[in-house]
């Protein structure tokens, strides 16, 4: 209970901190979106992010500001924070979370948010600091922390479980819990914040971390003993998106937007810092809002 109000306080800290940043020139809808750019009046967007940091985000603002977009990254350290500000209005965009994340906060949260726009599906890892080569070299008994928000857990078990380290119940799904994990399993999972999953390679024998939280950590992704894109046709669920109300889904500015983060320059410097272990994706706003509707039935249906 603690938790849970300390997260509100500071998320109604952070949205009256983005209400006094997030105006800009141009015309807007009445949602408050900026819709003036096509037409070539300059405009500001505010763009909620967890990884403000990496190259590829200076290259695509640069290339925004040439077609009169000012793109101001506001960076967040907790995931569960960008999805109520943007449904409050607080802010217009993020661009941090794939679609079964954001089908559990649209169910949960009973909101209308849409993804407008793909990105990448990226690599989830498996690291270690204790010298194994592989996960068949991690011990009988070994530990091994994963991220414990909902929609990152399972697909952690389920990397697990493809890595040979976990036996999930009715062989897991998209929202598999660590209570599926079957007795007789390899290693025993140590769920935790997913911004502590890199501390925790110090003390456990391995660790799934995501890869916002292994680049802040310094880590190189291409030393992750496993991974998950084996099989992209099955990564439907992990699509990372760029996403708006619902009211704004065809918001010309936004549009622009995506279409600068798919230019050559941004993709190869995405892919450049993600050490190939990424994919970019193209699949459109109404493939995606179908992935979207499948997933929150399925969660709907596990409720």
């Amino acid at each position: 209970m603690k938790r849970t109000l300390s997260l509100a306080l500071l998320a109604s800290l952070t949205v009256a901190a983005l209400a006094a940043c997030a105006g800009g020139t141009g015309g807007r809808t009445t949602t408050g979106a900026p819709t003036d750019a096509a037409a070539g009046t300059p405009v500001t967007v505010t763009v909620g992010v967890t990884d403000a940091s990496k190259d590829y985000w200076k290259v695509f603002t640069d290339l925004a500001a040439k077609q009169g977009i000012t793109v101001k990254l506001q960076n967040f350290t907790d995931y569960q924070q960008l999805n109520p500000i943007v449904s409050h209005g607080d802010l217009e965009l993020n661009q941090f979370q794939h679609l079964l994340f954001l089908a559990n906060y649209d169910v949960s949260a009973k909101a209308d948010l849409v993804p407008i726009g793909a990105t990448a599906i990226y690599a989830l890892g498996l690291y270690t600091s204790k010298g194994y080569a592989s996960p068949a070299d991690i011990p009988q008994g070994g530990e091994v922390a994963i991220p414990n928000d909902p929609t990152n857990q399972a697909r952690a078990l389920l990397v697990l479980q493809s890595a040979h380290l976990v036996s999930l119940k009715d062989g897991g799904n998209a929202l598999s819990t660590p209570a599926d994990v079957l007795p007789g399993s390899k290693v025993k999972v140590v769920p935790v914040d997913a911004n502590q999953t890199a501390v925790q390679l110090k003390s456990l024998d391995a660790a799934i971390i995501n890869n916002n939280f292994a680049y802040d950590a310094k880590i190189d992704p291409t030393t992750a003993i496993y991974s998950d894109l084996k099989d992209p046709s099955a990564a439907d669920p992990y699509i990372n998106v760029w996403v708006a109300k619902k009211a704004d889904a065809d918001n010309p500015v936004y549009q622009k937007l995506i279409a600068i983060y798919h230019d050559k320059a941004v993709t190869d410097e995405l892919l450049k810092e993600n050490g190939g272990t990424a994919l970019i994706s193209d699949k459109s706003p109404a493939e995606l809002q179908q992935i979207l509707s499948g997933l929150e039935d399925l969660v709907r249906k596990s409720s």
